[in-house]
């Protein structure tokens, strides 16, 4: 134990030494993030370094107790193998970031490195071989030992949103981590452990707000692959049935995140790589937290979960499946709290029928599109036209083709208090929907329903009454009479539609030129 706390110490002396040193210099080279008033809102650039003083610090401990005089005996020679096995794969991660700090890397490679650096730690022995108490099929655990490391890797990565979240919310799961080993006697993994715990409190004592530097790619895509690799031993030496459970608790805030991220852009149909303001920390930012009252909240919601995991890694039976789904719950109201309005819509469709008015309606432009192409005459098509948009809402539906008026009756005006969809089928015809005061119009159906009619009914009525448009070359003066006679009878709901000099007036534009 004494070995364990020489190491802790001697990373955190490293790491408050280290840390301005590289800061300096990456301010000096320039390679700094700088601020663009969305998602980045510091007030100066900021030099990415914090995961060279981290994996720094992390490496030299160990180097400084091999050689101090507490070197030797079975303890050591239980632990450090440990260590020597995540090592290559954790560097690799750290070079994979830090080259993206430097230079910038595609989202693609990036993740290729990730899953590189987690094959390379399956092949090291950190393998998720047990869930729920049953033993894994190596083709099974591969996978989904690969997911566990690049999810937990990413995780750190997309919360690292405000000054000292990442590293905050790291030395949280990392202390749990260790209190777990002491807890199941994990002498090892106490060992591993707590020297990351002593590297991320010097390197906060500068990232807290306001931050003199940042974790960058290469600090925090390395804390969530060593944490994920951490989780997977803890799994492996926990006596609980639940395995893997307690770990994923422990790390909950940032996978949460994650997965709320990934959601969110599915429903959006957006990119899953494509960055936004819609993080946890972002929410609260927007709820009018600060930026330091974020990070305490967060590191409160951190708190709660590494209490919920300690008890599932100690407890047995029922009453372990009592304190996760008490945990859900806790979760489940906090992700609640966040108030994303794509859940309350996703929730809204799924829950409150809007799905099923979706899917009614959709049904209804189908049919409509049918009974369009079967036909034979412009009355019945019209007919069709118009049984389908009272089925999807609409009030009124109305066609101006070729100088006529199909689906008003004479006198009949429109009410005021509607609103209207004008739909052009050419430079002359066109369709007019209204929606009533006291009708509702099928969520989601105004675009497709404008789409098809402008897509189906010009063709069609061309086919079903070719004489009714006035032929090319019948004369200029033709054209003009029955586009005026069109005016007048549009007009007849708003003005004197009934004065006899009206009538008079549409009488002679409709009549035939000669």
């Amino acid at each position: 134990m004494y070995s364990t706390a020489f190491t802790a110490v001697v990373a955190l002396a490293l790491s408050l030494l280290l840390t301005p040193v590289v800061r300096d210099a990456f301010l000096r080279w320039g390679v700094v993030d700088r601020p663009d008033g969305v998602r980045k809102l510091h007030g100066r650039p900021i030099p990415r370094a914090g995961g060279i003083p981290i994996a720094a610090s992390y490496v030299l401990a160990y180097m400084a107790l091999l050689a101090s005089p507490l070197r030797g005996g079975d303890f050591l020679e239980l632990a450090l193998p440990l260590v020597w096995t995540i090592l290559p794969a954790a560097s690799l991660v750290f070079l994979v970031g830090l080259v993206d700090d430097v230079r910038g890397l595609k989202p693609a490679t990036k993740l290729a490195g990730q899953l590189a650096a987690a094959s390379l730690a399956c092949w090291g022995g950190v393998k998720v071989s047990h869930v729920a108490g049953y033993a894994l099929a190596d083709w099974l655990a591969l996978p989904l030992t690969l997911l566990w490391l690049v999810a937990c890797a990413n995780a750190f990565n997309l919360i690292d949103g405000v000054d000292g979240l990442a590293a905050g919310v790291g030395l949280v799961a990392t202390l749990t981590a260790f209190l777990a080993a002491l807890l199941n006697q994990n002498l090892p993994l106490a060992l591993a452990t707590l020297p990351l715990a002593g590297a991320l409190a010097g390197f906060l004592r500068y990232n807290f707000n306001p931050a003199s530097v940042f974790l960058g790619d290469s600090g925090s895509l390395l804390v969530g692959f060593l944490l994920g690799c951490y989780g997977v031993i803890w799994s492996q030496k926990s006596a609980t049935m639940l395995g893997m459970t307690a770990p994923l608790v422990a790390l909950a805030v940032p996978l949460a995140d994650t997965g709320i991220a990934i959601v969110r852009r599915f429903l959006r149909g957006r990119p899953i790589f494509d960055a936004d303001r819609g993080h946890v920390h972002h929410r609260l930012l927007d709820l009018g937290f600060g930026p330091r009252r974020v990070v305490l909240v967060l590191y409160a919601a951190c708190g709660v979960g590494a209490a919920f995991s300690l008890l599932l890694s100690t407890l047995y039976g029922k009453s372990s499946g009592l304190v996760l789904l008490l945990f859900l719950a806790v979760a489940w109201a906090g992700v609640q709290r966040l108030d994303y309005d794509e859940f309350g819509v996703a929730t809204r469709v799924l829950f409150k029928g809007e799905l099923r008015q979706m899917l009614s309606a959709q049904i209804a432009l189908v049919n409509l599109e049918r009974a369009v192409a079967r036909a034979g005459t412009i009355e019945s098509c019209w007919a069709a036209v118009e049984e389908g948009c009272r089925s999807l809402g609409f009030a009124h539906a109305e066609l101006h083709y070729g100088g006529r008026v199909y689906g008003r009756k004479p006198g009949e005006r429109l009410a005021r208090a509607s609103w209207h969809v004008y739909v052009p089928l050419s430079d002359r015809d066109y369709v007019l929907l209204s929606r009533g005061p006291a009708s509702a119009v099928r969520p989601g159906v105004v675009s497709p329903l404008a789409d098809l009619l402008r897509a189906e009914l010009p063709h069609k009525l061309a086919a079903l009454c070719p004489s009714e448009s006035v032929p090319e070359g019948f004369g200029v003066e033709a054209q003009t009479l029955l586009s005026l006679a069109r005016a007048i009878q549009s007009y007849d709901e708003d003005s004197e539609a009934d004065s006899p000099r009206h009538e008079s007036l549409v009488r002679r534009a409709s009549s035939p030129v000669v």
